[in-house]
C-alpha cells in the first residue's frame, strides 16, 4: 500500500507540473485536492468533502470583505486617484537628487492603499512617473529599478488582497493582519528610500537635480489627495481600534468612495458599471483560487504531509530561525517561476501547520509569506512587475531592468532578515491597537 504522506507529496508536485503548464491555479488546485482526496479515501467521499468544503467556504461572511475593497478600489480609479500621490511626492521631494525616484516610492505606497495589489500598483505609478524620470534625465535602469520595487509596496499595504486571501484560507483576523502590516510596510518603504540616496551619493549622474515646486503648487497638489487620504485613515483606523468589522470597513470605504467619486464630478452610470464589472470579474478568479485552494489543504491535511514534514523538521534539533531560513529559500526558489497567488496558496497548507509547531505566530507567518512572495514580483526569471513595467516601456530590454532592480533586491533580503530576526516588528502593533 502507498503511504498517503508520498501521495501527498506526489500530489504537490503534480500541482507544480500543471501550473508549469499553464493550467490556471484555481483549476489545479481542485483538481489535485479532488483527485488526491478520491485516492486516499474514495470518489465518492472525495466529491463529498469537495461540495462541503466550497459551500462552507462560500457562505463565510468575511468572504464578502474581498469584493467590496476591490469595489472600493476601482470607484477610486474611476475618481481619478491612480495619480495623484506620485505627483504630490513629486511636488514635495522632486528638486532633490534623486527626488523622483523617492516620489515614485511614495506613490507607490500611497497607491497601495488604494489598490492592495503589486501589479496594478506598479502598471498605475509606472505609467505616470517613468516618463517624468526619464524626462528629467534619470539612467532609464535606475529609475525602472526604483518602480519595479516600489510596487511591490501593494502587496503588503492595507487593504492588502493578499493578506485578505490568507486570512481567509489561514482563518485569521483580516484587522490583525492589516495592523501586522504597517511597520513592516514602513521600514520596507524606509529602505528603498535609502538605497536611492546611497544610490545617487555615489553615482549623481544617475538622478540630476529639476527645479523646486512653489509652496503654492505643493499645497494645491496636497489637496487633491486630500479626499483619499481621509478615506483610507478612516476605513483602516476604524478598522484597527475596533469601530468596524473587516466587512463593515469595506462597506463603509465603497459608501465613502462613491462620495469622493461625485464630488469630483465624475459620478456617471458608466463609471459605476465598469468598476463593478472590474470588481466581479476579479472576485470571481479569487473565489475559484480560494474554493481550490482549500481542496488542496484539505488533500494535503488527509494525505499527513505537513505532519510528516513537521516532525522531520524537529527530528533535525535545528533552530526554529533556521526552518525558517529554509522555507524562505524553498519561497524564493518556487517564486522564480509561480505568481505570488500560486505561491502562497501552494505553500500556506504545507508551511503554516510547520512555522505553528515551530512557536510561529499565524499573523507574523502571514506577513513573511507575503514579504517573502514580494520577493518574486522582483526577482528573475519570472518577475512579473519587471515584465508589466517592459509593457509600459517597450524600448527597455528585460536586462536593463533587471540590472536596475539589484540593489533593490539587496535592501529587500536584508529587510526580510530583520522581519525574521525581530518578529516583534510584525506582531507589537496588533497588541498594542488589539486588531
Amino acid at each position: 500500500m502507498i503511504p498517503p504522506e508520498l501521495i501527498g507529496a506526489c500530489g504537490v508536485a503534480l500541482l507544480l507540473v500543471l501550473l508549469a503548464a499553464g493550467v490556471p491555479i484555481g483549476v489545479g488546485l481542485a483538481l489535485v485536492g479532488l483527485g488526491g482526496m478520491a485516492v486516499l479515501i474514495s470518489p465518492e467521499a472525495a466529491l463529498t468533502k469537495g461540495a462541503v468544503t466550497s459551500f462552507d467556504m462560500m457562505s463565510k461572511y468575511e468572504l464578502g470583505v474581498l469584493p467590496l475593497f476591490l469595489l472600493m478600489a476601482h470607484i477610486c480609479f474611476a475618481a481619478g486617484a491612480s495619480r495623484d500621490f506620485f505627483e504630490v511626492a513629486a511636488k514635495f521631494v522632486g528638486h532633490r537628487r534623486g527626488g523622483l525616484a523617492l516620489a515614485s516610492i511614495a506613490g507607490c505606497a500611497g497607491f497601495g492603499a488604494i489598490s492592495g495589489s503589486s501589479l496594478a500598483t506598479v502598471a498605475t505609478i509606472s505609467s505616470v512617473a517613468l516618463p517624468e524620470m526619464r524626462k528629467a534625465g534619470y539612467k532609464p535602469g535606475f529609475a525602472a529599478g526604483a518602480l519595479a520595487a516600489g510596487g511591490t509596496l501593494g502587496s503588503l499595504v492595507p487593504p492588502s488582497g493578499a493578506l485578505i486571501v490568507f486570512g481567509i484560507i489561514a482563518e485569521q483576523s483580516i484587522g490583525k493582519l492589516f495592523a501586522a502590516s504597517l511597520i513592516p510596510v514602513a521600514t520596507q518603504a524606509i529602505s528603498y528610500l535609502a538605497t536611492i540616496i546611497i544610490l545617487c551619493a555615489l553615482k549623481p549622474e544617475l538622478a540630476p537635480a529639476i527645479a523646486r515646486a512653489p509652496w503654492s503648487e505643493r499645497l494645491r497638489a496636497l489637496t487633491k489627495i486630500a479626499d483619499i487620504a481621509l478615506l483610507i485613515l478612516f476605513v483602516l483606523g476604524g478598522l484597527m481600534i475596533g469601530w468596524f468589522t473587516p466587512t463593515e470597513a469595506a462597506s463603509v470605504g465603497v459608501v465613502a468612495a462613491l462620495v469622493i467619486l461625485t464630488l469630483r464630478g465624475a459620478f456617471s452610470l458608466g463609471a459605476l458599471g465598469n468598476a463593478a464589472k472590474s470588481t466581479l470579474r476579479t472576485a470571481g478568479m479569487i473565489y475559484l483560487v480560494i474554493i481550490g485552494a482549500m481542496l488542496f489543504a484539505t488533500f494535503v491535511s488527509i494525505s499527513g504531509i505537513t505532519e510528516a514534514m513537521s516532525n522531520a523538521v524537529i527530528g533535525l534539533h535545528a533552530s526554529p530561525v533556521l526552518a525558517i531560513v529554509a522555507m524562505a529559500a524553498v519561497l524564493l526558489l518556487l517564486g522564480s517561476f509561480l505568481d505570488g497567488v500560486a505561491l502562497m496558496l501552494l505553500t500556506t497548507p504545507i508551511f503554516l501547520p510547520i512555522a505553528h509547531t515551530l512557536g510561529y505566530s499565524p499573523i507574523w507567518f502571514g506577513i513573511f509569506l507575503v514579504r517573502t512572495m514580494e520577493l518574486g514580483f522582483v526577482h528573475p526569471p519570472l518577475g512579473l512587475n519587471i515584465y508589466v513595467l517592459q509593457g509600459v516601456a517597450k524600448d527597455l530590454s528585460l536586462g536593463t531592468i533587471f540590472r536596475g532592480v539589484i540593489p533593490f533586491l539587496v535592501a529587500d533580503f536584508l529587510h526580510l532578515a530583520c522581519l525574521i530576526a525581530l518578529p516583534q516588528m510584525a506582531l507589537w502593533l496588533p497588541s498594542v491597537v488589539g486588531a
